[in-house]
C-alpha cells in the first residue's frame, strides 16, 4: 500500500481571501479561488 498524503482543506489555506502566494523552490505560485468556486494554480 502507498502512503497516506497529507489532506489540507482550501479554506484553511485561504485564510478567507480568494488568493494566496505559494513559494517553492525559488519560485513564486498564485493559487486564486475563482468566482466559480474553483482553484487554479498559476506560476
Amino acid at each position: 500500500m502507498g502512503r497516506q498524503q497529507t489532506r489540507i482543506d482550501s479554506a484553511s489555506l485561504l485564510q478567507g481571501t480568494r488568493e494566496l502566494l505559494i513559494a517553492h523552490a525559488g519560485e513564486e505560485y498564485r493559487l486564486r479561488l475563482t468566482r466559480n468556486d474553483k482553484l487554479i494554480l498559476t506560476k
